[in-house]
């Protein structure tokens, strides 16, 4: 036998170790599903298929992510899930989708430790995630919520699960600075009649009312603070925000 797993000294016999390519280099989308329904299904289905194309080389039908999650909530009888789908290949692509309990948005605004870090290809959402959960811990044992980041001439991009906008009155400023395009953010951009995108530096934060998180859980998190700039609620940016996501509806797997 040549190719097994220990786990604690002790062999694990009911994993294949194919899988570890799922985690060790590919990429993925996590949907938060809810009465069978997914927020912006049809981007996840674009991201999924642009990355396989870049990573890959080969495309990757929307019909086969569909087929593939609708067997996931057949599997687990219910509409309401976590769902991570997983692109790695060996002699083929595979696809692996983690089935999971939904998970609620928070309800407390979050305090943000910035630093300076610029993730690797961050337009694609791959599996290299150390970097992002090694700064996220580190700001939590430094007494904040998470982490946000900024590139070396002091651009605030991204936190580190999470994309981020401004507002300044009823105006969303997203960062231009390289980042990944989360679908939640997409999804929220598409409902505003307007928004601008722009550089956003950490000198400039003080003049934003306002800065929101956005992922597949949590679709408009208040910031409470970025390091010492601090931040109240904002019912005219919030109201704007809450709009843009009703006039988007979600859509059926």
């Amino acid at each position: 036998m040549t190719d097994f797993l220990l786990l604690d000294g002790a062999l694990l016999r009911a994993v294949d170790p194919v899988l570890l390519r799922a985690t060790t280099f590919g990429h993925f989308t996590s949907l938060q599903v809810r009465d069978g329904r997914v927020d912006g299904l049809d981007l996840h289905f674009d991201r999924l298929d642009r990355s396989t194309r870049e990573v890959f080389g080969e495309p990757l039908p929307a019909g086969r992510v569909r087929a593939d999650l609708r067997a996931a909530i057949d599997e687990a009888g219910v509409g309401d899930l976590s769902l991570r789908v997983n692109v790695f290949a060996t002699t083929r692509l595979h696809l692996l989708v983690r089935v999971g309990p939904p998970v609620p948005p928070a309800t407390e605004a979050v305090r943000l430790r910035s630093y300076e870090h610029e993730r690797s290809v961050p337009h694609l959402k791959h599996t290299g995630t150390f970097d992002l959960t090694y700064y996220a811990r580190k700001a939590t044992r430094e007494g904040y919520d998470d982490a946000v980041f900024h590139t070396a001439s002091g651009e605030i991009s991204e936190a580190s699960i999470w994309n981020i906008c401004f507002a300044r009155g009823t105006e969303l400023v997203f960062p231009s600075a390289p980042a990944l395009p989360g679908i939640r953010r997409q999804v929220l951009q598409r409902g505003l009649p307007t928004y601008t995108t722009a550089p956003v530096p950490l000198t400039d934060l003080t003049t934003y009312d306002a800065a929101y998180l956005t992922n597949s859980i949590d679709p408009a998190l208040p910031v409470a603070s970025i390091d010492d700039t601090t931040y109240e609620p904002h019912p005219e940016s919030a109201k704007v925000i809450a709009q843009a996501y009703a006039s988007q509806p979600p859509q059926p797997v």
